[in-house]
C-alpha cells in the first residue's frame, strides 16, 4: 500500500492530444503542483450531456422555491419581468463566458478555474485577491445555506411524522451536515455526472409537486388573495432589491469555467448544448413554481414556498404523503447540489494537502483528502447551525457573489478578449448590463444585510409545524446552538 511517485509525461501542445488544460504550463503560474491537483478534481472526460447535468444541478436547485416570495416583493408584472430578465441575462452571459473559454482552448490554453481566467484576462492581482476569494466564498456560502435548508426540510418531515417530537432544528442541521460530508468524498467533479442526472430528475419532481400543491391550495381556498406590495416606502425599496438578489441567486452558478473544464477536447459547441438543456429545465421549473406559488398565496407566500403548505396551527393543506414526498425529493437533491458547490473548496484542499507526485489513490493522498474535505464540511455545518436564516442568507449570496461572477465578469471578459468595436451594439449591451448589475450588487448587499438584521432581532417562527420552537435573539440563538452542538459532539465521541 505504499505510495509510488507517478512518472512525468511529456504532453504535446496541440489541443487534440490532451485531456487536461495546457493552462497550468503557461498561465496558471503558481506551480505545477496546482496543475496536477486541478487535473484530478476537474478531470476532462465529460460529454455535453454530462455538462448539462452539472449545469442543471448547480442552477435548478431548491432556492428556486424562494421565487414566489421574491415575486411578492415586486408584484406580478415587475416580478415576472425580472424573472425573465434573469433568465435571459444569465443564459447570455454564460454563453459569452463559454465563448471566451473556447477561444483560448482553440489556442491550446484551457482554463481550469475562474481564477485562472481572471489571472490571464484582468491580471493576477484581480484573480488572486478578488475573483478567487469571491468564488470560494459564494460556493462555500451556498453549501452552508444548502445544509441549513436540508436541516429545515428534515425538521419539517420529523414534525409531520411526530408532532410532539422534541428534536430541534440545529440537530437536523448536524445530521444533514453528516450526509453532505459523505458526498464530499466523491473524488472528482466528473464522478458526479450520474448523481447529477438523478438530481435533474429530482428537480423536475419537486418543482412539479410544488406547482401542483400551490394550484390545489389556491383553488380550494375561499380566502381572497392579496397581490399588493405591503410596507412602507423604505421597506418596499429595500424589499425590491432583496427580491432581485434572490432571483440572481436562483439563477446563479459561479462555476462555469470549472464545469466547462470537465468537457473532453475538443470543447467547441458542447457548452452551448449543455446550457440549452439546462435552460429548458429552468423555464419549466422556475416559471411554473413562481407563477403558481404567487397566484395561490399572493403577498403571503413564504420565503420557502412549502412553508405555505402548512397553516398557522401546523395542519398540512395538502395530503401529508404529498408534502413528505416533496420534502424527500428536495433533501435528496440538496446533497447533489452541495457536492457541486464543494468543488472549489475541494480543489483548494487538494492543492494544500494532497501530494500530486504520488498516485491519486495511494494511502497517503486518500487519507489527506478524506480528512481535509471532512474538516471543510464540519466547518460549514457549524456555521449553518449558527445562521438559520436561509432565505436572507440566500439573498446575500446572490448580491455578494453570484451577481459579479455571473452578471458582470463574463461580459467584461468577453469585451477584453474579443475587443468589439465601441460602435458595435454588443460592446454597449455588455457595458450597460455590467454597469446596471454593479449598482444592483451594491444596493443588494445592503438590503440583504438589513433584512438579516431585522430577522435576527424579531422573535418569530420559521417552522410552523412546531409552535414550541421560536427564534431567539441572535446572541441567545448562537450561544445555545453552539453549546448544544458541542454537547452532542462530546456525547457522540463518548459513545464511540
Amino acid at each position: 500500500m505504499g505510495c509510488e511517485s507517478t512518472p512525468e509525461q511529456t504532453t504535446s501542445p496541440t489541443l487534440d492530444s490532451i485531456a487536461v488544460p495546457l493552462l497550468c504550463k503557461h498561465v496558471n503560474s503558481d506551480s505545477d503542483f496546482d496543475s496536477d491537483s486541478s487535473d484530478f478534481v476537474l478531470q476532462s472526460h465529460g460529454t455535453w450531456l454530462h455538462c448539462g447535468y452539472h449545469l442543471t444541478t448547480s442552477i435548478v436547485a431548491p432556492p428556486l422555491l424562494n421565487l414566489p416570495f421574491a415575486i411578492g416583493l415586486l408584484g406580478w408584472s415587475t416580478g415576472m419581468l425580472y424573472l425573465m430578465i434573469g433568465a435571459l441575462v444569465t443564459f447570455y452571459s454564460y454563453n459569452l463566458l463559454s465563448l471566451v473559454l473556447e477561444h483560448y482552448a482553440s489556442k491550446g490554453i484551457r482554463f481550469l478555474r475562474f481564477q485562472d481566467m481572471a489571472d490571464h484576462i484582468i491580471g493576477k492581482a484581480w484573480g488572486r485577491f478578488f475573483v478567487g476569494p469571491i468564488q470560494l466564498a459564494v460556493c462555500y456560502g451556498a453549501v452552508i445555506s444548502l445544509i441549513i435548508l436540508g436541516g429545515q426540510c428534515m425538521k419539517t418531515m420529523y414534525s409531520l411524522a411526530w408532532p410532539n417530537g422534541e428534536m430541534e432544528l440545529h440537530q437536523f442541521v448536524l445530521i444533514y451536515g453528516g450526509a453532505v460530508l459523505m458526498v464530499a468524498q466523491i473524488p472528482s467533479f466528473h464522478s458526479l455526472r450520474h448523481i447529477n442526472l438523478v438530481s435533474l430528475a429530482l428537480s423536475l419532481a419537486y418543482s412539479a409537486f410544488a406547482t401542483a400543491g400551490s394550484i390545489y391550495i389556491g383553488s380550494s381556498s375561499v380566502e381572497p388573495k392579496d397581490y399588493s406590495i405591503v410596507g412602507t416606502s423604505e421597506n418596499k425599496l429595500f424589499g425590491s432589491f432583496t427580491a432581485i438578489t434572490m432571483i440572481a441567486a436562483s439563477f446563479g452558478n459561479g462555476i462555469i469555467p470549472e464545469i466547462q473544464a470537465t468537457l473532453s477536447a475538443p470543447v467547441k459547441g458542447k457548452m452551448f448544448k449543455g446550457l440549452s438543456l439546462c435552460y429548458a429545465v429552468v423555464i419549466v421549473t422556475f416559471f411554473s413554481v413562481a407563477a403558481s406559488g404567487y397566484w395561490a398565496f399572493g403577498n403571503g407566500a413564504s420565503s420557502f414556498i412549502l412553508d405555505s403548505f402548512v397553516d398557522s396551527k401546523g395542519n398540512a393543506l395538502v395530503p401529508k404523503w404529498f408534502l413528505l414526498a416533496t420534502l424527500g425529493f428536495i433533501i435528496l437533491q440538496l446533497s447533489a447540489v452541495s457536492g457541486v458547490y464543494l468543488q472549489p473548496a475541494n480543489l483548494l484542499m487538494e492543492q494544500l494537502f494532497v501530494n500530486p507526485k504520488y498516485a491519486p489513490f495511494c494511502l497517503r493522498n486518500v487519507v489527506s483528502r478524506v480528512i481535509s474535505r471532512s474538516v471543510s464540511v464540519m466547518i460549514a455545518t457549524t456555521i449553518a447551525v449558527l445562521l438559520p436564516f436561509f432565505g436572507d442568507f440566500n439573498a446575500l449570496i446572490g448580491a455578494f457573489g453570484f451577481i459579479p461572477l455571473d452578471f458582470i465578469l463574463p461580459l467584461v471578459f468577453f469585451n477584453l478578449t474579443f475587443r468589439p468595436s465601441k460602435r458595435s451594439y454588443i460592446y454597449w449591451l455588455n457595458f450597460i448590463i455590467a454597469s446596471v448589475f454593479s449598482l444592483v450588487m451594491i444596493i443588494g448587499v445592503f438590503a440583504s444585510v438589513r433584512q438579516i438584521v431585522l430577522d435576527a432581532n424579531e422573535s418569530h417562527s420559521l417552522d410552523r409545524l412546531s409552535s414550541s420552537w421560536r427564534f431567539r435573539l441572535m446572541e441567545e440563538t448562537t450561544r445555545m446552538s453552539f453549546s448544544s452542538y458541542l454537547r452532542n459532539t462530546v456525547n457522540s465521541f463518548s459513545s464511540l
